[in-house]
């Protein structure tokens, strides 16, 4: 998530123990400084049944590149022996409905709803015809810059919008892309106007499937059976699932929505707008040229006789996981809301077993915010993973299901907690006395998790999750307004990060956890510098976060502090973390010892984000996204530093990262 658009007004009033007291309780027993050991690796796997009696299923990845200097230019950096190419940048047209990029920002909104969205984010590749060569590259994009995508920035008069295609513009720039592409002569291109070419925006009707759907939680005068809801907003991590399909995840949704009445719990649990919306698309209302109350409907203040006759559920049509279809042109997507209803940061899902369940986590990127685990009713069939009706798949095994949180003990064990209407609250009652439905329950996710004692995070943002040691890795991206620590979360004013890892337990309600790394500047003091980072691997604010299924994690940041951006811009860096092992088998968190294992492989232009990762089957091609850069692509090579004396619209892009030798990336 992107640091210029997180809203940091702190929304959890629970109390519940955050997780900085937990970790300091923890570290007050076991070291995880410079040379400690993994805190769940050796104190709880024993009694969850995750002992190291057993010879453990590890990857033979070894990288084969050094890690590179930090980078402060408007270019990307890459290793020796590697090459960057710049593809699809916001605004390249997907079909012939729609006119060539204008790089004077004169693009009509018809043309925005046929191209490529802005601020490129989660991603992921889907091969077509079992090529490693040919496929589709689902693409997030979070939120908008007024500046570059109108000529001269938004018209506001006073405090109102007054130009309709401009936010019409707008609202098409968010969303989802969907884009074939090819590798022709070594250089991945666009496949023009093929008809799996195609746009969800924050426009674009949904349906809605899970607990919630056809439920008078999502009536509107739209929707008067609430079963649909219209577009998906800031999305930002993603996930894709066993059976082949695409999650996109709404992160800062409400934002886009205001009431100026009285709000109801959910609505100031989750933030809400008492005042006006971001892009304050609501003041168009009620112009001469608003179709369907496509702007009115942003206003989520009741203003009819009942739910039917205004838009007063209107946001809770949002906060969910939504799924896609890539391979079917005409698929609608859909809302999954047994998820929970949240800041969804990203939804990844644990190693799958004939059998067993199916488990996704996903995180709730804000302040003293938690990490969610969801467990299908349904056995994972292994079949299902060739089924051509693939989004039926997803109704079995994310429809039907129980939704947890997680709180984290100081002895490295922890705690799933189900969010059901007979789960225990800390004030000695069940979560019935305080939600009348299940669907309650979801529709205010956080509510419910404050109720039930969940242990408060710093912004938990992307997880993944190890193909090898079946670990679950999440980045805790920062939380500058921590004052006490705990075992999880253990620095005050926590400026850099880290990253916890996690393994399930014998029991759907037991894991065990430590720190795997924690971010810090190289000339930090022991207590900052916990991983003994150096100047080749030291980062803050990690982010994005994904393995490939060689056993590489790919770490992406999202700076935020001085003392990082100083030396360099953002940036990912690969580590493969199932061999780090003592001698008993038990996984070691990064420390001073095997620092170096952890290296950086990319730096982005001045101004972005790294952020989004794909890779092609033969992990040949590498793509990860550019987000907000700040005069940057200034060619199609994505390491041409663009001149001083060139000033370009920006354009968010998906970068290609090739040997030029075609090996493999990374080892």
């Amino acid at each position: 998530m992107s640091k210029e658009t997180f809203d940091p007004t702190l929304r959890n009033h629970s109390g519940n123990k955050p997780f900085d007291e937990v970790l300091e309780a923890n570290l007050s027993r076991r070291s995880v400084l410079k040379g400690g050991v993994g805190v769940g690796a050796l104190t709880a796997m024993s009694s969850l049944g995750l002992s190291g009696c057993f010879y453990p299923n590890v990857s033979k990845a070894k990288l084969n590149f050094e890690s590179i200097p930090g980078s402060l230019t408007d270019a990307v950096a890459v290793p020796p022996g590697y090459n960057a190419q710049v593809l699809v940048p916001w605004g390249t047209p997907l079909n012939a409905y729609g006119n060539t990029w204008q790089d004077d920002g004169t693009n009509t909104s018809e043309d925005q709803m046929n191209a490529i969205g802005m601020h490129h984010d989660g991603m992921h590749f889907f091969p077509l015809n079992n090529s490693d060569e040919e496929g589709l590259l689902c693409i997030n994009h979070e939120y908008i810059d007024l500046r570059a995508l109108h000529p001269n920035g938004p018209t506001v008069d006073n405090g109102l919008r007054t130009i309709v295609d401009e936010v019409r513009k707008e609202i098409n720039a968010h969303g989802v892309s969907v884009v074939r592409i090819r590798l022709e002569a070594n250089k991945w291109v666009m496949v023009d106007n093929d008809p799996l070419n195609r746009r969800y925006t924050g426009a674009t009707e949904m349906d809605v499937s899970g607990p919630l759907a056809y439920t008078p939680l999502l009536v509107t005068k739209h929707s008067p059976n609430g079963n649909t809801a219209r577009g998906t907003l800031n999305n930002c991590g993603n996930g894709y699932t066993p059976w082949g399909t695409y999650l996109t995840c709404e992160e800062n949704w409400p934002g886009y929505f205001v009431n100026t009445g009285t709000q109801t719990k959910d609505q100031d649990r989750l933030g809400v707008s008492d005042d006006n919306t971001r892009y304050l698309w609501e003041t168009l209302a009620g112009n001469a040229e608003e179709l369907d109350d496509e702007f009115t409907r942003f206003n989520v203040t009741p203003s009819g006789a009942s739910a039917s006759d205004d838009y007063r559920n209107e946001a809770n049509g949002h906060g969910y996981i939504v799924e896609i279809d890539p391979y079917t042109a005409d698929s609608r997507a859909r809302k999954r809301t047994a998820l929970g209803r949240f800041r969804h940061e990203g939804c990844v899902f644990g190693n799958v077993k004939h059998g067993k369940p199916v488990v996704f986590y996903s995180g709730h990127d804000s302040r003293f915010e938690y990490i969610y685990k969801f467990e299908s009713a349904a056995r994972w069939n292994k079949r299902d993973a060739r089924r051509a009706d693939r989004l039926s798949v997803g109704d079995k095994y994310m429809d039907q299901g129980t939704l947890y949180v997680a709180r984290f003990n100081d002895d490295g064990t922890g705690t799933w907690l189900p969010l059901t209407l007979n789960s225990a609250t800390t004030d000695g009652g069940t979560l019935s006395d305080h939600f009348d439905s299940l669907e309650a329950i979801i529709l205010n996710t956080p509510g419910a998790a404050d109720k039930v004692g969940a242990t408060p995070m710093d912004r938990p943002e992307w997880c993944a999750v190890d193909p090898f040691s079946g670990s679950a890795y999440m980045t805790l991206t920062n939380n500058t307004r921590r004052i006490e620590g705990n075992s999880a979360n253990p620095r005050v004013n926590n400026k850099f990060g880290h990253i916890i890892r996690w393994d399930e337990g014998r029991r759907s309600t037991e894991f065990s956890w430590d720190i795997f790394v924690f971010g810090a500047p190289a000339d930090g003091d022991a207590d900052t510098n916990r991983s003994g980072l150096t100047e080749f691997n030291q980062f803050a604010s990690p982010d994005g976060l994904a393995f490939d299924q060689r056993g590489i994690m790919w770490i992406q940041t999202d700076n935020g502090a001085d003392e990082v951006e100083e030396y360099t811009n953002d940036q990912m860096l690969a580590v493969v973390p199932s061999p780090l092992m003592d001698d008993e088998f038990n996984q070691l968190p990064i420390s001073e010892e095997n620092q170096g294992e952890l290296r950086r492989f990319f730096v982005g232009p001045n101004g972005c984000e790294v952020t989004g990762f794909a890779v092609s089957p033969d992990y040949r091609s590498v793509f990860v996204n550019i987000q907000h850069p700040g005069n940057w692509p200034y060619s199609d090579d994505a390491t041409e530093e663009t001149p001083s004396d060139v000033d370009l619209r920006p354009r968010a892009a998906t970068v290609v990262i090739r040997r030029n030798d075609g090996g493999p990336i990374g080892t």
